[in-house]
């Protein structure tokens, strides 16, 4: 990747945060090969947007997160997996090597983004604004581990964030998701409680 596509890559996933972001779909951020990707894209479908990490002792919920992508995406469900280190030191692999152990281990077909970071001074657009108090008051707040999950409806608003621990097929996830793949209220909170 050339200095000139570096920097282009870096204005558009900042854009975002830097015109104001509303919902998620006003961030564009780097797929795992490197292609910019207007989340814009997504407009009309719920999202489901994780950070992951292939040597994250939740690494084996790639496989729930891919039955939930089998099961919903004809209705409109799309999964965004998100690779971080932040935690640990679980994803210290490249974006290449990230995508051959998600697609070879556990066969996933969702979209998978490029390595970012989710917390601190240098966390993506993105995750800045997913985790902001003020513009989510009821889901925001700091990342604390990989698997992280921020459901997200149609018009790109955060509807529910739910902890690493909640399992992808858990039912109040599941139940989530149907409610918002259906255009019911989905209560903005988190249902474990332990933002």
């Amino acid at each position: 990747m050339n200095f000139r596509r570096i920097v282009l890559a870096f204005i558009l996933a900042a854009g975002g945060a830097v015109l104001g972001a509303t919902t998620v779909l006003d961030f564009v951020p780097l797929s795992i090969d490197g292609k910019a990707t207007p989340l814009a894209a997504y407009r009309g479908k719920v999202l489901l947007i994780v950070n992951v990490a292939s040597n994250s002792i939740f690494a084996p919920q790639y496989e729930g997160l891919q039955s939930l992508y089998d099961k919903y995406q004809s209705q409109g469900l799309v999964v965004l997996a998100f690779p971080a280190n932040d935690f640990g030191q679980e994803e210290p692999a490249a974006n290449q090597e990230i995508q051959q152990f998600a697609t070879g281990k556990f066969k996933v077909t969702f979209p998978l983004f490029a390595k970012i970071s989710t917390t601190g001074e240098h966390a993506a657009p993105l995750y800045q604004f997913l985790t902001d108090k003020q513009a989510n008051a009821a889901t925001g707040g700091p990342i604390r581990w990989n698997f992280t999950k921020f459901l997200i409806d149609r018009e790109g608003k955060i509807l529910q964030r739910f902890e690493p621990d909640v399992e992808p097929l858990a039912p109040e996830l599941v139940a989530a998701i149907e409610k918002a793949l259906r255009g019911e209220p989905v209560k903005p909170e988190n249902p474990t409680g332990r933002i």
